[in-house]
């Protein structure tokens, strides 16, 4: 028999009677059928429409057995490849584990944190999964995990919408919700029917290069200055900012090294000459001595410090609009395509894994706009 045009089933995590459950979803044949009702204790529910049968390896091993010589067993979802950050610097979460515990609130469960250490996760990503798998938690504070099903989580996310949280906020709390049943319970694709809010498409927020150059010139000191200077001249993330250390700087090659950006990925952005001489004067006097930019005591620079930099200096520059460091990569990614860089290099600067990510760029660069005549113009207004 052709393979392309075997039967396929597809193997889901289910959770009925307070047990881990394999749910056999296929089309309907009776070849098929007779096969499932072979398998021992085999049971049908109305709920998700498919049969199951007791999660454990011996009935994971049959069910491949059974079906195997007739149809295409998809257990994808039992066998999951998720992304190790590996050659990422471990994070500790040594603060949760020791916190002072509250009354009437329930932490998240140290497997919990021990797998997004395991992980890798960066700590912006341990604070919101802990932060909203908390509130998730306390929510259903007299109910076992293991027995929320897929009705009552989107009776919760549908609260949360009239309560008017933001679309990120819901998204943030299901990646949340998911991390702790597909991740730390090892129940991949339990939820696949709950739908996510549909993502609005915002246009990035762009600054001119007249306004950039405000906002730097109106930076405290050198210091400030180079840090506001670095995150736009190579389109640097926040985060990837403070993760610099002397090293990552190549004044031979004028390349800044960017290990492990967003997605664990590293790449290379430009050094620009202004912002090499100034970062020289800037290390003879501040002198730091592992990452680029230290606090007081050593360590990195805080991520707070960074924001009030950019917000000051930009307040200082009479811009009304909110400037963050976001911004200026937004703005960053936004002249080179006005300046004429290829958009595929654009991509590559960013750390974007699609040009689809970078082209939203072409939205709001102004080059070409700007020489469109409106039709208002050819009316006889006078």
């Amino acid at each position: 028999m052709n393979e392309f045009k075997r039967p396929n089933i597809t193997l889901k995590h289910l959770f009925i009677d307070q047990q881990k459950q394999i749910g056999l979803k296929y089309y309907p044949s009776k070849s098929i059928q007779r096969l499932v009702d072979t398998l021992p204790s085999i049971k049908y529910s109305d709920t998700y429409k498919m049969h199951y049968i007791l999660n454990n390896p011996s009935n994971l091993s049959l069910i491949f057995e059974v079906f195997k010589p007739i149809a295409w067993v998809n257990g994808s979802h039992f066998f999951p490849k998720y992304n190790n950050a590996k050659g990422t610097t471990p994070v500790s979460l040594e603060g949760y584990y020791s916190r002072e515990k509250k009354k009437g609130w329930k932490f998240v469960p140290n497997e919990f944190l021990e797998k997004l250490e395991q992980k890798g996760y960066s700590l912006n990503t341990v604070r919101v999964y802990v932060m909203h798998f908390e509130k998730f938690y306390n929510h259903f504070n007299t109910h076992e995990l293991l027995s929320i099903d897929e009705q009552m989580i989107q009776k919760y996310l549908r609260e949360l919408h009239r309560e008017k949280k933001s679309d990120s906020y819901i998204n943030q709390m299901l990646n949340s919700i998911k991390f702790y049943y597909e991740v730390v319970e090892e129940m991949p694709n339990r939820f696949y029917s709950i739908d996510r809010p549909r993502k609005q498409k915002r246009l990035p927020k762009v600054i001119s290069l007249e306004e950039v150059q405000s906002i730097i010139r109106n930076t405290r000191n050198l210091k400030h200055k180079c840090i506001v200077s670095l995150i736009y001249s190579a389109g640097l993330r926040r985060q990837e900012l403070l993760n610099l250390r002397l090293e990552d700087i190549d004044s031979k090659r004028m390349i800044i090294r960017i290990k492990s950006g967003k997605g664990f990925k590293d790449r290379q952005s430009i050094l620009s000459q202004l912002v090499l001489n100034d970062l020289r004067l800037y290390f003879l006097k501040w002198k730091p001595k592992e990452f680029l930019f230290e606090g007081p005591n050593g360590g990195k620079y805080s991520a707070s410090s960074v924001i009030k930099i950019v917000k000051r200096a930009a307040k200082k520059a009479g811009i009304t609009q909110s400037v963050t460091p976001h911004v200026l990569r937004h703005s960053f990614a936004t002249h080179l395509l006005e300046n004429g860089t290829d958009l595929r290099y654009i991509q590559t600067l960013l750390g974007h894994s699609s040009t689809k990510t970078t082209e939203i760029y072409t939205h709001v660069a102004t080059n070409n706009i700007k020489d469109i005549v409106s039709p208002i113009e050819l009316l006889n207004l006078g």
